[in-house]
């Protein structure tokens, strides 16, 4: 096979498995704006609440995510063996480590409020993101359960189903919150709580639709056979590998919502810019954030046949579609900044021109990051492939929290460049970690693949 086919057939691949990953990923981040959005028109109160609320909903279920993620490149590996068997061990534990996690978890949220109060926020959005949180706690364990058998799916390179599976979600989602929040077609109106069941409702909605689809498309695995015996060798192979990469999640989470509260510091202005240009850089995140799993998959899947050739190829394809998607991103960015923000913003709120102007600069600046951001989580997904997971979360660590978070606070308060200085730290902390995840890769693990699959 000459290497035009070659990287030809990993371009067919990565975007057979890719891009199914990231409609579903732009379909979640759907879910999230209809909540904002239905929340805004029931008050303001409300949505600031969910807001807090649905952050701290989002920083545990991101770090309790690692078990989930590290089910992806080892069913891939086993599945490129045809170990059957091994598959559903992996898949059984990936389970069993999620559930235990949601469940221990159950009473943090419980004790939300005064954990939000301790962290600065006003009585009035602790109490309201407490009854949010109440309700939506129970929503953790299913949703990290959707998780793993999406990983499961994904990994067989079955994407297309998981793509459908949120898609659904999105209607089921705005549905849900316009009948409980509001009280519409004689719905009981509950406010923030109607936002929680409305989360729960999609996250069972989507679970009982991956578990149906498992069993009855892939019923040779027997994916739920003896679900209830503990397989401790392969529970700690999955421990060993999820909580790393559920660190690294979380240490990445914690450096934008880092961001966000220096922002406050600016006032409400910078914070009103800083969140449309997040929102919107996020948009653009779910492009990478889909090839990246695609990667996972496929670097798993070569390691599996011990093929270090066919998984360098396969990396080198997927960082050059990364840049090509940064690239596009970048020119939308920077070529229409104000049609984007404005989609945000009332065209009769009084801040209107004042916000924009703060969110030109920020847009350009999320533009500036677009190249490194889709290097540090590309790599971040071919490391995880190698089943790599706790080098690259000292690196994380260093990169966000020892380079990020300081360059954010030194160039915005201290070279007083406000926003643009904070910004610019969240692109210094981005460009450390794709430096050196992407040399991790290439340079330590690549040189020991080569060695261990020749021996």
């Amino acid at each position: 096979m000459s290497t035009a086919m070659s990287t030809s057939g990993h371009i067919r691949a990565l975007l057979r498995i890719g891009l199914p990953l990231i409609g579903g990923h732009i379909a979640q981040f759907g879910i999230g704006l209809t909540d904002t959005i239905m929340l805004g028109w029931y008050s303001v109160e409300a949505l600031a609440s969910v807001v807090i609320g649905g952050s701290f909903f989002f920083v545990l279920f991101i770090l309790g995510s690692g078990f989930a993620i590290a089910v992806m490149p080892l069913v891939a590996e086993a599945d490129a063996q045809d170990d059957q068997v091994m598959l559903r061990r992996i898949t059984r534990m990936g389970l069993w480590l999620s559930t235990i996690f949601g469940v221990l978890l159950l009473p943090i949220f419980f004790l939300s409020g005064p954990i939000l109060l301790g962290l600065q926020q006003t009585p009035e959005v602790a109490d309201l993101a407490q009854v949010y949180l109440r309700v939506a706690g129970f929503g953790l364990t299913p949703a990290l359960l959707v998780m793993v058998l999406k990983s499961y799916l994904a990994a067989l390179e079955r994407t297309r189903v998981v793509f459908w599976v949120t898609v659904i979600a999105v209607p089921v989602n705005a549905i849900v919150n316009y009948a409980l929040i509001f009280g519409n077609w004689g719905a009981p109106e509950m406010g923030v709580q109607g936002a929680a069941v409305a989360s729960i409702t999609v996250q069972f909605v989507s679970l009982i639709g991956v578990i149906i689809y498992a069993v009855r498309a892939l019923p040779e695995h027997a994916l739920f056979k003896r679900l209830w015996k503990p397989d401790w060798e392969v529970f700690a192979r999955v421990f060993r590998l999820g909580l790393p990469i559920g660190l690294t999640n979380l240490a990445e989470v914690s450096l934008f919502s880092a961001s966000s509260i220096m922002m406050g510091w600016l006032g409400t202005i910078q914070l009103a810019a800083h969140g449309i240009a997040l929102q919107l850089a996020s948009l653009a995140f779910m492009l990478h954030l889909g090839l990246s799993n695609a990667a996972t998959v496929r670097v798993g899947n070569a390691m599996g046949r011990r093929d270090a050739d066919h998984m360098s190829r396969g990396a080198k394809v997927a960082i050059a579609m990364s840049m090509s998607f940064a690239f596009v991103a970048t020119l939308v960015f920077v070529l229409f900044p104000e049609p984007l923000l404005g989609a945000f913003i009332r065209p009769d709120e009084v801040e209107r021109d004042a916000i924009l102007a703060a969110g030109v600069t920020l847009l350009y600046m999320a533009a500036l990051f677009q190249f490194v951001d889709g290097a540090q989580i590309l790599a971040l997904g071919l490391l995880r492939g190698c089943q790599d997971t706790r080098g690259p979360m000292v690196i994380a660590g260093i990169s966000y929290w020892m380079i990020g978070v300081p360059s954010a606070y030194v160039l915005g308060f201290v070279f007083d460049l406000g926003g643009v200085g904070v910004w610019l730290g969240l692109v210094t902390g981005l460009t450390a970690a794709a430096v050196l995840l992407m040399y991790r890769f290439w340079i330590t693990d690549m040189n020991r693949l080569r060695l261990k699959f020749v021996g």
